[in-house]
Formats: C-alpha cells, sequence, structure tokens
C-alpha cells in the first residue's frame, strides 16, 4: 500500500475557509476519482504556526497504478484549482510513501 502525502501550511487570515473547502470540496474531490481507498485529514502539532496552520492529507493507494493514474490524470487540475482560489496563501509539498510493516 502507498500513502500520497499532501502538507500545506495555510496562513491565518485563510485559515477557517480553506479548512471547511478541504473537508467539503477539495478532499472529496480527489476521493471521487477513484484512485485512493481511504484519507485522513490532520493537523500538525508542536511546529511553528507563526505564518499559519499547517495540515496534512494522505491518501491511500492499493498499488503504484493507482497513484500514477492519480497524478498523469487528476492531480494538475485539482492543484490549479488550489491555486487560483488560495493563491500564495498556502504552501504544499507533496510527497509518496509505501507502507513497509
Amino acid at each position: 500500500m502507498y500513502i500520497y502525502n499532501v502538507t500545506t501550511k495555510v496562513a491565518h487570515n485563510i485559515h477557517t475557509d480553506w479548512f471547511h473547502w478541504m473537508k467539503n470540496d477539495h478532499i472529496p474531490a480527489v476521493m471521487e476519482k477513484g484512485c485512493f481507498t481511504k484519507h485522513v485529514f490532520v493537523r500538525l502539532l508542536d511546529i511553528d504556526e507563526e505564518d499559519g496552520a499547517t495540515y496534512a492529507v494522505q491518501y491511500f493507494a492499493n498499488d503504484l497504478a493507482h497513484y500514477n493514474k492519480y497524478i498523469a490524470e487528476f492531480a494538475a487540475s485539482l492543484r490549479n484549482e488550489n491555486l487560483l482560489k488560495w493563491g500564495n496563501n498556502t504552501v504544499a509539498y507533496r510527497t509518496l510513501m509505501q507502507i513497509v510493516n
């Protein structure tokens, strides 16, 4: 199993609106593509929040084919939607992890 992790720093001035958008719009849009079996949405604690809160969404894929399909067919448009809506008020980085236990 693979985990596609998206960690995002969110500016304080948009925090509440962004959080609701993630829960009600963005995460459901990612999940409806059928590439991931589940997700976990978390807030990072014990870090510097001077510039904003930090969240991570972990999307679970059964295999690399599902992850690769998401990246090839859907990721760019969903990333662009985020950029158009929130501009420079969010900064995200993405990692792919493999469960090894």
